[in-house]
């Protein structure tokens, strides 16, 4: 039985910006230019000076936009970057869940919503992207229209 880990104190921007690159670039280097850059390709805009002033702890209080960035490279909600975010834990929480789910402790998804409403959009697309996954990974490589290559 797994032993759940307790929720690592994200309490400055800093530390939630490390805290993401270790999870979202694990063994990597990742340098301004190389998330600014990463940034630019999903579609926002960030300089990798301010990026890397995030970093050394010179800004503290960006604005909304730098924010919404920093989400979008990382592919997160934007608010878990806020101050006393009430979104760090949810993203905390999906953090650990595919980190077991690489690991192969989850190997399926169930969820229930209100009947009326069905489940929330986000949870249907993480829901067919595993199915997706699953369904390549049980055909084969050469299967057309599926890639394991990132878009870029």
């Amino acid at each position: 039985m797994a032993v759940e880990q307790s929720a690592p104190q994200l309490s400055s921007l800093r530390a939630k910006v490390e805290y993401m690159i270790e999870r979202t670039f694990p063994g990597q280097r990742v340098s301004g230019r190389f998330f600014a850059e990463h940034v630019r390709r999903k579609g926002g805009a960030l300089s990798h000076s301010y990026f890397s002033n995030i970093l050394a702890g010179k800004v503290t209080h960006p604005s909304e936009d730098i924010l919404k960035a920093l989400g979008l490279g990382f592919g997160v909600d934007w608010r878990f970057f806020k101050d006393e975010s009430e979104v760090v834990e949810d993203v905390l929480s999906g953090l650990r869940f595919l980190a077991r789910h690489r690991t192969g402790e989850v190997n399926g998804v169930a969820a229930r919503g209100p009947v009326r409403d069905g489940l929330p959009p986000e949870l249907l697309d993480f829901a067919l992207s595993l199915l997706a996954e699953e369904d390549g990974a049980a055909l084969g490589s050469g299967t057309a229209g599926t890639s394991a290559e990132p878009e870029g």
